[in-house]
């Protein structure tokens, strides 16, 4: 089937001596393999419309099983600052990589191209990358088969008193059944909120975010807590990013809530 495709680029490899493979998570039919004949050849006439980074307007061969192929492009964003800037780089490879494990080629994935899209253009312009992968994090725990209570306590379903986070439980504990799990995180009440509020957080109505370092840091200990005990998934982007130690530094004061 030929047909139009808005798609974003999460990934490329080198196939035998000229070609090239392309994965897209395209906004009509999910992730998609495509095959990129003599895409290693000088003067290749897509080599910049293929670029790391870049999301656009495609016209493709699209098939349901296999590769399917590029024949040409309508336009393109690129995301220069991203390919720039190795932080930048960083984060932008973090959260599609997870996107990428969280689901399954060839289905669509529903509001998730926008979310991503809205989170590459935020990382772009240096919005909070850190937390704006955190809500990524968080809100990839239903497709990674987690999908934790955060409304309400897990016990009894009240919404008024202080809250934990049980692992056991499945989510949040109020402060009448924090006995009931003796290893909840103990997360304060700030960390708490934010977990709350960025599982619910539409990332194209955000224009900043200011989270107290601390804070930060304490919300990137529970996502990673959640991430190693209920997830198990190890990203070789996650690590670089845990070895830049960027996760924990200060944010920009030009951010407000």
């Amino acid at each position: 089937m030929v047909a139009n495709f808005n798609g974003i680029l999460l990934s490329r490899r080198d196939y035998r001596e000229r070609d090239m493979l392309i994965k897209f998570l395209t906004a009509e039919y999910g992730k998609k393999m495509f095959f990129i004949r003599g895409a290693r050849r000088r003067g290749f006439k897509m080599a910049a419309e293929l670029l790391p980074f870049t999301m656009g307007t495609y016209v493709g061969d699209l098939r349901d099983e296999g590769l399917s192929y590029v024949n040409s492009v309508k336009e393109v964003q690129y995301f220069e600052n991203i390919s720039q800037d190795i932080a930048l780089n960083a984060y932008a490879t973090y959260v599609m990589s997870l996107i990428d494990v969280a689901f399954p080629d060839n289905q669509p994935v529903g509001r998730w191209y926008q979310q991503l899209t809205s989170a590459l253009q935020l990382i772009d312009q240096d919005v909070a990358p850190a937390l704006v992968a955190n809500v990524i994090e968080i809100q990839l725990l239903g497709p990674f088969g987690v999908a934790p209570e955060l409304r309400w306590c897990t016990v009894c379903g009240r919404t008024d008193l202080p809250f934990d986070y049980s692992e056991s439980n499945g989510g949040l504990l109020c402060q009448q059944h924090w006995h009931v799990d003796p290893h909840r995180l103990h997360a304060s009440a700030a960390a708490i909120y934010y977990l709350r509020q960025f599982s619910a957080l539409d990332l194209s109505k955000v224009h900043s975010i200011k989270v107290k370092p601390n804070t930060a840091a304490e919300l990137r200990r529970i996502l990673d807590e959640i991430y190693q005990s209920s997830v198990g998934i190890h990203l070789k982007s996650k690590r670089f990013i845990d070895q830049m130690g960027s996760w924990y530094q200060p944010l920009k004061p030009r951010q407000t809530d």
